[in-house]
């Protein structure tokens, strides 16, 4: 594993923490009268989100250098990858609880900025971890294999928000309202203060991340440890979710093998946290950044040769046979 880490001062972290907040501060004023998202929208935000992402790793070239450079782009482009399978999970979410269309975008914002604040607390507990037990590699390493096998063997994801036990924590212990009351996550009714369903699916979907940030920022970390990189890799990837989302919840279903590829490099990801406690010691970072590009383009064209497939056969399906 890349155990190298790079002296990014202090005003450093500032200007990216700065960049963020003022992005977050455009995307919420441009959607601030909580319109329908159509997907020329959506697309046009992705393109800005994307290229942020990409730009940010330029600078990362000219400061840091070549090898910071490629971990930080291996580590964008995996948190990316696994955001396909948060928007799967949301898309279920907004089903189960029939949030409107023109309300998705705030939960999402919301739970956007939720995401950053739990995955800032993992990297530094879990970079120290590894940095100071020894056997926290190989715990953390066979967690990642477990997962990707759980990835590749699993069939449509358990999302069920009255088993998730900080939805039933939350409904336990405040007060909350089973109607929707426009945009509002709160509301008086009585008298008295109650959460609104809007608010319960924030938190189902906050909840739900929380196990999704334990996975990426475990993978991110297997291909270096400088937590800046994975920060601003993971952030970056992050910003752009909710815009990703409106781009592709209807597409998803053409995607059917994606998870297999997942699987392939959370499991990689582990072997190299495991193979950096033994005498093989670091994996190189190019070697990274080729498994994932080979495992999520094989798994994408893959899906997409089988939904092509799948199209024929249906076309066939309906045409009758010369004579019937």
């Amino acid at each position: 594993m890349d155990g190298a880490t790079f002296a990014v001062p202090l005003w450093g972290w500032a200007a990216v923490g700065a960049v963020i907040a003022v992005m977050l501060a455009v995307d919420l004023l441009s959607h601030r009268d909580n319109h329908l998202i159509e997907l020329r929208e959506a697309l046009v935000w992705s393109a800005v989100w994307i290229t942020a992402g990409l730009a940010f790793g330029l600078v990362v070239l000219f400061w840091l250098g070549g090898e910071p450079a490629v971990a930080y782009y291996s580590g964008y482009l995996l948190e990316k990858a696994l955001s396909v399978d948060n928007i799967f999970v949301f898309a279920l979410l907004f089903g189960y609880f029939r949030v409107p269309d023109e309300f998705q975008h705030k939960v999402l914002f919301w739970g956007v900025v939720g995401a950053l604040a739990f995955r800032l607390a993992f990297i530094f507990a879990g970079a120290e971890l590894l940095n100071r037990l020894a056997w926290a590699g190989l715990a953390l390493g066979a967690f990642l294999v477990w997962t990707g096998w759980r990835l590749a063997v699993r069939g449509e994801p358990d999302v069920d928000p009255d088993r998730n036990p900080v939805v039933r924590l939350f409904r336990r212990l405040v007060p909350t309202d089973p109607r929707y009351h426009g945009s509002r996550f709160t509301v008086r009714v009585d008298g008295r203060r109650k959460a609104t369903v809007l608010l319960v699916a924030l938190v189902a979907i906050e909840g739900t991340d929380v196990v999704f940030a334990v996975d990426s920022v475990a993978a991110i970390l297997a291909i270096t440890r400088d937590t800046f990189l994975v920060w601003t890799a993971t952030a970056f990837a992050v910003l752009g979710l909710r815009s990703l989302y409106f781009c592709l919840a209807g597409l998803l279903r053409h995607f059917e093998y994606l998870r297999y590829g997942l699987a392939v490099v959370l499991a990689f990801a582990g072997m190299k946290l495991i193979l950096a406690e033994t005498p093989v010691r670091e994996v190189p970072v190019w070697l990274t950044l080729a498994v994932v590009v080979l495992a999520l383009g094989t798994s994408i064209a893959w899906s997409m040769v089988a939904a092509r497939r799948g199209r024929r056969r249906a076309r066939r399906g309906r045409i009758s046979p010369p004579g019937g």
